[in-house]
């Protein structure tokens, strides 16, 4: 990895004047996947509460494709005026280095404004799936060495990542189990596919399968943070089978090179004054989604730690930049 947040940090030049006029016209927040997540959800519901607060609109326009790619290189020419934005899960932002020889966008010259909440991974299968426990589905891929399939959000994705590390450490000294991949562009449209039995198994964020799971369309198996979600109390963390399997989606917010410091911290501070409302903490419960908020500083020091993990994560598994 180059040097990116030193250099990031460099370029964020004091424009008090900039950052006193924002907002003074609608502010579009580029969302890289499709409609039907909590990557989507998430800023829809932060922007209500924005466009209230400053009578901007704040426009949610889902850019979906090519791992992110779209969406960054839209970020990337546009103007440092803190009018366009995107909220994003980690992948564009500190998985694609790691997976792409060459990117058409720098993520690393990307300046952090927030994160805006977290939400673990979930373990789920069709309910055709004779399977209500990890070991049980474990013992039956074993049993079925290629016959299932898993959905995720493509061949890059958390969602990817985390079911190859599960299968890694499912496998044992026999090696990954095997289940065969079938990418989808969002969440949206692999939990529609693992819905209709298209597919077993999808490792997905918790925020937006819980109600699926409450009507029994769907099974948790697991949860991936450190212990046990409130949201599903009765699912074991992933942990508790396989010691340090953890995996958590953060959402974060990032504007274009060189926004200036004084821009990117009054952006800050609007997101993470909305993240305190009750309501909005009400409603991110509601989507299993734990609010953060972070300044620019705190989360371009988080980035590079998560960037790292998933480095490690993306070796691990044997992955090669392509």
């Amino acid at each position: 990895m180059r040097l990116a947040f030193a250099l990031l940090l460099s370029v964020l030049v004091v424009s008090p004047a900039v950052a006193q006029d924002w907002p003074s016209k609608p502010v579009r927040i580029l969302v890289p996947f499709p409609p039907g997540g909590a990557a989507d959800a998430l800023p829809r519901i932060v922007g209500e509460k924005l466009a209230a607060r400053f009578s901007q609109p704040f426009v949610v326009e889902n850019r979906a494709g090519a791992t992110g790619a779209i969406a960054g290189e839209l970020l990337s020419r546009a103007d440092p005026d803190g009018y366009t934005l995107i909220s994003t899960p980690p992948s564009p932002l500190v998985l694609n280095p790691y997976l792409y020889l060459k990117l058409p966008y720098d993520p690393w010259q990307f300046v952090p404004v927030t994160v805006m909440a977290s939400i673990p991974s979930v373990m789920l299968v069709h309910p055709k799936v004779q399977a209500s426990t990890v070991q049980e589905f474990v013992a039956l891929a074993r049993a079925n060495p290629g016959k299932m399939n898993y959905a995720s959000q493509g061949a890059t994705s958390v969602s990817f990542l985390t079911t190859e590390m599960f299968m890694n450490a499912a496998g044992g000294k026999d090696g990954p189990l095997r289940i065969t991949h079938i990418p989808y562009k969002g969440t949206g449209p692999g939990i529609a596919a693992l819905l209709a039995g298209e597919t077993e198994l999808m490792i997905d964020n918790l925020g937006a399968t819980v109600p699926h799971v409450r009507s029994g369309r769907l099974k948790a198996l697991a949860t991936f943070g450190e212990k046990r979600h409130p949201s599903l109390p009765e699912v074991p963390a992933m942990a508790e089978i396989y010691p340090g399997l953890i995996s958590v989606i953060w959402f974060g917010v990032v504007a274009p090179p060189k926004t200036p410091l004084a821009l990117a911290e009054k952006m800050s501070a609007a997101f993470n004054e909305v993240l305190k409302l009750a309501e909005i903490q009400k409603r991110f419960a509601d989507m299993s989604a734990e609010p953060l908020g972070m300044t620019p500083a705190e989360m371009a020091r988080f980035m590079k730690q998560d960037a790292e993990r998933w480095r490690q994560a993306i070796q691990a598994v044997g992955l090669k930049p392509e």
